[in-house]
């Protein structure tokens, strides 16, 4: 991602949204709308654009954060000691945003993992609308 084109996006944020992608900060749990999202569709880095996870990887795992079983594409895993124990953060590759963790407490039946994701780090676009906003090839990931 270009440097000024970056620096521009996170100047456009909100407080929040810099805090979670730029401070690698949190948000309260259960406050994001995106949590209770369930319309079809794909959720892109708020920062960079790039695609990160489709609805229909998208579950309710109760923890308050919209949570995924697998992204699109692999994302940057980082460990993080930041609260007295070894999480896996995860970042977008493009962006370089902090999106959240991920944890081996997923659904076994999609492969056991748990993306929990700040819903301040996402943009999310409807299926309807991916075509003209660039997204079109990835239709096909978002189940019928």
């Amino acid at each position: 991602m270009d440097p000024r084109k970056k620096e521009e996006r996170i100047s456009e944020l909100s407080r929040i949204e810099r805090h979670v992608t730029q401070e690698n900060g949190t948000e309260m749990p259960h406050t994001h709308p995106y949590n209770n999202e369930w319309r079809k569709g794909i959720y892109v880095d708020i920062v960079s654009g790039e695609p990160l996870f489709a609805s229909s990887e998208k579950f309710d795992a109760g923890c308050g954060w919209p949570s995924f079983s697998k992204p699109i594409t692999p994302l940057e895993e980082r460990d993080d000691h930041s609260l007295f124990r070894v999480r896996t953060e995860v970042r977008s590759k493009e962006g370089d945003s902090h999106l959240g963790h991920v944890f081996p407490d997923g659904p076994a039946e999609c492969g056991g993992l748990r993306y929990c994701i700040n819903g301040a780090a996402l943009r999310f676009i409807p299926m309807e609308d991916m075509e003209k906003e660039g997204y079109g090839e990835y239709i096909d990931q978002i189940e019928e």
